[in-house]
């Protein structure tokens, strides 16, 4: 498999990596069947996305679209983020071989889960904010 400069710059020296402890919402999502699991950590200050982290059990791909993940939506209100879709990761890491497209799902997927824990803890219903995230059924394996 071909990987772009970028793909393997996120892959060999990954952003945003680690856990926050006093985190305002946490994702994970994956499954064990493919081997790619993500969690990803956030931090909101008056509706900013002020920090985030992410630790990913996965393929190369899978690390590199979490980390270009995190450094999109850093920084962005929560808004902002929630319009972030797995294309502008694919795009931002100047693409991804088709078996590797399931990574980028799953990327935009942690940052929806993560926002949608925010939102929870906050005692707001999060379904009619960003929908339903959905399971992983794009698993091809990864390995």
């Amino acid at each position: 498999m071909i990987y772009s400069e970028k793909v393997m710059d996120h892959f060999t020296n990954p952003r945003n990596v680690g856990e926050i402890a006093d985190a305002d919402g946490v994702g994970e999502v994956g499954n064990a069947k493919c081997g790619d699991i993500m969690k990803m950590y956030i931090k909101v200050d008056n509706g900013v996305i002020s920090d985030v982290k992410f630790k990913t059990f996965g393929c190369g791909a899978a690390i590199a679209t979490s980390s270009m993940a995190t450094e999109l939506i850093k920084g962005k209100t929560i808004d902002e983020a929630l319009k972030l879709t797995n294309r502008a990761v694919v795009e931002a890491l100047e693409g991804l071989p088709p078996a590797k497209l399931h990574c980028s799902v799953l990327a935009e997927q942690a940052m929806k889960s993560a926002i949608a824990d925010y939102y929870k803890k906050q005692g707001v219903d999060p379904t009619p904010i960003i929908g339903d995230i959905g399971e992983c059924e794009d698993c091809h394996g990864c390995h």
